[in-house]
């Protein structure tokens, strides 16, 4: 038994260490044991808490926690990259986020965290055609944590949105991986255009507090968006835009700007 928990430990290190802290926490705080056991020491995998949690919050009287769960037990068991991106996205917020101390944070209580895993699901079902379903988890998801992402948006893996207040990601809009947003972000279009009218956004990028970028517009690889910022036109790769409307005002300044979460200009 020992052997076999630790070649599953190996396989998942993310999974097995939210474990080790969830009985560290109720250790800390028995009050907690009632919500800790149920979201996670109930479950075998991170898939299946991830169901559970996901299904609990979107759960009301229109559909019930049970029907929610087993759809996201479907989309997870058809589809192993939804799990790996979560396990992504708790890595990048444990690593990106100073309010963010251990892995189990983001599956209790961040937000940021559980609408992006919501989405992933909604997602997976309107690529299967089930578009109102998807639709569903969207409108549920806008509801419970303020965060309003098309289901037919496409979003990558390690993926930190801090806060996540307000957050608005359009139909035709692509995020690319390990990008970090704060909150009240708008990936918008500009008017009532029907085809690919919502901005792509490279890897690696930084994107301050309350900024709007419109439009089909390309945001380079690694650049930064100042907070407040009106992005209306294309940014090239490794640049800091700031202003309304927004200019390059520099570098980027680091390799990384999305995992050095440096919102500083000049720096």
């Amino acid at each position: 038994m020992a052997n076999t928990r630790a070649k599953l430990a190996e396989l998942d290190p993310v999974w097995d260490r939210i474990v080790r802290e969830a009985k560290a926490a109720i250790a800390d705080e028995p009050l907690l044991g009632g919500l800790i056991h149920n979201t996670v020491l109930h479950h075998p995998s991170l898939e299946r808490a991830l169901a559970y949690r996901i299904s609990l919050k979107l759960a009301s009287d229109e559909m019930s926690g049970q029907i929610l769960r087993e759809i996201c037990d479907e989309a997870f068991g058809a589809d192993t990259g939804i799990a790996a991106s979560a396990r992504a996205d708790i890595v990048a917020t444990y690593e990106r986020d100073a309010a963010c101390h251990r892995f189990i944070q983001p599956l209790l209580y961040f937000k940021g965290f559980q609408a992006v895993q919501a989405y992933r699901v909604g997602h997976w079902l309107w690529q299967q055609g089930r578009v109102d379903l998807a639709y569903f988890f969207q409108m549920r998801s806008s509801e419970v944590f303020g965060v309003d992402i098309h289901p037919n948006a496409r979003i990558g893996k390690g993926i930190m949105i801090d806060h996540a207040h307000s957050i608005v990601v359009g139909e035709t809009a692509v995020v690319g991986d390990n990008v970090s947003m704060l909150h009240s972000v708008t990936l918008g279009g500009t008017g009532k255009e029907e085809e690919d009218r919502h901005p792509k956004i490279g890897n690696g990028v930084l994107i301050g507090a309350g900024a709007k970028v419109l439009g089909n517009i390309q945001i380079g690889h690694c650049s930064r968006i100042a907070a407040g910022s009106v992005v209306l036109h294309e940014v090239p790769p490794c640049k800091t835009v700031a202003g309304v409307p927004a200019k390059i005002v520099g570098e980027a300044g680091c390799d990384q700007p999305a995992l050095a979460m440096n919102q500083l200009l000049g720096l």
